[in-house]
């Protein structure tokens, strides 16, 4: 970033100085315990009181489950961790309210990836008849972008008085997220007989040409019945390349879950997804708590969640 000419190229600076961020972000645990450590050993050489032992003791003990939460952490870095990542929401039960969930959970993440400096572009969107959205998929630039979203995937539960509802009743919603690292590697073997490609005219953003030409593509991987879309760009062509990326990325996670299941059936601890699958509720009404349901984290201010505030959840 010094070299001269560096910051002639916007987007290129842009993209580095993100991946700079990402980088002090993932180091700032390590360095601060770094710090902890050094204090800590000076201490221990000036020490010449007795009373002292018990509290150098406990503040020991207390390094050492940082120092081996902190390993813990990194052994479970994931291959594709500092990728970019794909979003994808889907309204669940819940009608016309799940579809605005959706919309709202696609405007928290905006609302995140804005405050945390990853560029997003949204890729393929399908609008509901009344309000909200049913479906949108949203592309996530920047270094670590998977990993720092990984744990959103699963199902979000909204409960609320309904907007939509004349007698104003108490709704409960849902809506999937998933998220897909990008992959531009053949990671998975995909065969085209394996294939069955739609195409079809595009709506909403991606240029003049969007709604004038079947350029959006939909891709359906048989064997798994994995679906997906890509409408934003300009050509077929690079609607059908995008496509295939996250299609491999799917196809990556579906084998790393399958590979998971498998060690877990071979411990004895296999458990059928159900209602675990929910990972975070959101209740706006009779009282106000956001609440993740496999850390036991929770919060009384949902508007600061909602409008992108998710450090509390992903451990920033």
């Amino acid at each position: 970033m010094a070299k001269p000419g560096f910051w002639d190229n916007k987007e290129a600076s842009q993209q580095s100085a993100q991946e700079l961020d990402a980088l002090k972000k993932q180091l700032e645990p390590l360095i601060q315990l770094s710090n902890e450590i050094e204090q800590f050993g000076e201490l221990v050489d000036i020490c010449d009181d007795d009373t002292m032992i018990e509290e150098l003791t406990s503040k020991y003990q207390e390094l050492q489950k940082e120092v081996e939460n902190l390993v813990k952490s990194g052994s479970k870095a994931g291959k594709y961790d500092n990728s970019n990542a794909v979003l994808q929401i889907a309204a669940g039960a819940g009608g016309v309210d799940a579809q605005d969930w959706a919309e709202m959970l696609l405007r928290m993440y905006l609302r995140f990836a804005e405050k945390n400096q990853l560029k997003t572009d949204i890729i393929a969107i399908s609008k509901g008849s009344e309000a909200g959205i049913k479906s949108v998929v949203v592309e996530l630039k920047g270094r670590g972008a998977f990993r720092i979203l990984k744990g959103e995937a699963g199902v979000h539960r909204l409960v609320r008085l309904s907007p939509f509802n004349a007698n104003n009743l108490r709704q409960t919603s849902f809506a999937q997220v998933e998220v897909i690292p990008e992959i531009h590697k053949q990671e998975v073997m995909i065969e085209d007989k394996d294939l069955r490609i739609d195409t079809y005219r595009s709506s909403g953003a991606g240029g003049q040409h969007v709604n004038t030409t079947d350029s959006a593509i939909r891709i359906t991987h048989l064997p798994t019945n994995t679906v997906v879309t890509c409408q934003n760009e300009r050509s077929q062509m690079q609607n059908k390349e995008k496509a295939l990326n996250i299609l491999m990325g799917k196809l990556y996670l579906i084998r790393e879950a399958e590979l998971e299941a498998e060690k877990r059936q071979a411990r004895g601890d296999h458990k059928t997804a159900a209602w675990g699958n929910q990972i975070r509720s959101y209740v706006l009404h009779p009282y106000k708590m956001a609440k993740d349901h496999r850390s036991g984290v929770k919060t009384a201010n949902v508007e600061h969640v909602l409008d992108g505030d998710l450090g509390i959840f992903l451990g920033q």
